[in-house]
């Protein structure tokens, strides 16, 4: 007998715990079960209650041989440390084989950002189809407000408030906060609740739904964002985070209000949010290189 059988098991009870305990959302489930598989995977026939930390720590080095990066890695340690945390509290395991384990480092990588004439062009959609309505609001919605694509798919019309100008957002771990709406997001989204019923079916409660009628996934949001990314000129990868950074980086630009921006972005920690005062100063560095007298390289002196 393969150890298959079993793992699917613990999985799906894990998942359910993540899900009804944890009040993780399907996203973040579908990340950890993605995780997870790849440990079952490298396990193969053997049992995971046998495993050691000799077996975490060969996994890890094969999938850093594969490519994978320390940031990569560091989540998918993660993600299998609460996995036997859980199977050690509900299941009788002895031991958790990954405590004690980092994964290896890899360098610091700034998150990208589109420059303001490009979030520009990026929310600046035609308007001649419903899909296109719907696609508009939801790019204004990441650009003005800088919500996570988890928390833009999961919303519902009762947590807009057109007049005092806001959205109540569920973000991670369950957290409710309230992000300001822009001027132009509030106008894109009015379009789109006037259309809305062309493409929603009977009773579904989504603010956002597919070609189905039923609430849009993550994936189909990533494809449009990529699809008019390309329509729009835009040579960066165009995604949902994308967007995110972008708001972060600009409202930052304008503001220099490093609290605000992380009440808005719903960061448990300040030093999440930041990341973001590197990408400004970078911002500030190209602007002084190019206008200031002393940055400017010289011309050799002639003779």
């Amino acid at each position: 007998m393969t150890a298959a059988a079993p793992n699917q098991n613990y999985l799906n009870g894990y998942l359910a715990w993540l899900r009804n305990e944890k009040r993780y959302s399907e996203l973040t489930a579908e990340n950890y079960a993605r995780d997870l598989r790849h440990l079952f995977e490298l396990a193969a026939d053997t049992p995971l209650a046998n495993l050691k930390i000799h077996h975490i720590r060969r996994y890890i080095a094969q999938l850093h041989s594969r490519g994978l990066g320390g940031r990569s890695l560091a989540r998918m340690l993660s993600a299998w440390r609460g996995f036997f945390t859980y199977l050690m509290r509900d299941h009788g395991f002895a031991d958790n084989p990954c405590v004690g384990l980092r994964a290896p480092k890899s360098p610091k990588t700034l998150p990208q950002a589109l420059s303001p004439d490009e979030a520009a062009r990026m929310v600046d959609l035609p308007t001649d189809s419903t899909a296109a309505i719907r696609d508009k609001a939801m790019f204004e919605l990441f650009y003005s407000s800088g919500l996570r694509l988890a928390e833009l798919v999961g919303l519902d019309p009762a947590q807009l408030d057109m007049n005092a100008g806001e959205v109540r957002v569920t973000g991670k771990g369950s957290k409710t906060r309230i992000v300001p709406l822009g001027t132009y997001a509030i106008a894109a989204l009015q379009a789109w609740l006037a259309v809305r019923d062309q493409l929603a079916r009977t009773g579904e409660a989504a603010l956002f739904v597919g070609a189905r009628g039923s609430r849009i996934t993550p994936r189909v949001v990533q494809l449009r964002m990529k699809q008019w990314g390309i329509k729009q000129g835009i040579t960066s990868n165009v995604h949902p985070h994308l967007l995110r950074h972008s708001f972060a980086t600009h409202v930052l630009q304008s503001s220099g209000d490093l609290r605000a921006v992380q009440e808005m972005l719903g960061h448990a920690s300040i030093s999440t949010t930041q990341v973001y005062t590197h990408l400004d100063f970078q911002y500030l560095s190209k602007i002084y290189d190019a206008a200031h007298p002393r940055a400017k390289k010289k011309s050799k002196a002639t003779v």
